[in-house]
């Protein structure tokens, strides 16, 4: 049976590894747990999981905020999520679809993402799902300096 639905603590460790392989890092974990926990009581984050006979496959992590420059409340998709041996089987476009309804749900005017250049499958997904790209991200690392060649697994 196929289910998606609102996280839970206990599938804190199943999205860490998740996210630990889409980023091609291991992250620390109880750092990550500490920051999922206090997402999990923020009203502001959601993070949706897709399920398949009770094992989680995949997830979706929204932050939903009221910004000036919108003068409303937009969605940003945080993280995407999907086992690498379940990608490419429509469960990433399910979760969207998800995080799309949620957002509309909660008001919001638009949903945006942040990808990095290096992505370009990515970026094809969310072309697919109707997404335009119109911004640039730019970032400067707080706790890195020397080498920026941009990476992943950083």
């Amino acid at each position: 049976m196929k289910t998606i639905r609102k996280s839970q603590q206990t599938d804190c460790l199943t999205i860490y590894n998740l996210i630990c392989d889409m980023e091609a890092q291991t992250l620390p974990y109880e750092t990550f747990e500490e920051i999922y926990s206090r997402q999990l009581e923020n009203d502001c984050y959601i993070c949706l999981v897709y399920e398949i006979n009770g094992e989680v496959i995949g997830c979706i992590n929204l932050r939903m905020e009221y910004q000036l420059h919108h003068a409303g409340r937009i969605c940003e998709i945080m993280e995407l999520a999907v086992r690498s041996d379940r990608r490419s089987q429509g469960i990433g476009r399910c979760l969207f679809n998800a995080a799309y309804n949620e957002a509309k749900a909660q008001g919001c005017l638009q949903i945006e993402v942040c990808c990095n250049q290096l992505r370009l499958r990515t970026h094809r997904f969310y072309e697919v799902c109707g997404m335009h790209n119109f911004h640039y991200k730019f970032s400067l690392s707080l706790t890195q300096t020397g080498d920026y060649d941009n990476k992943l697994g950083r």
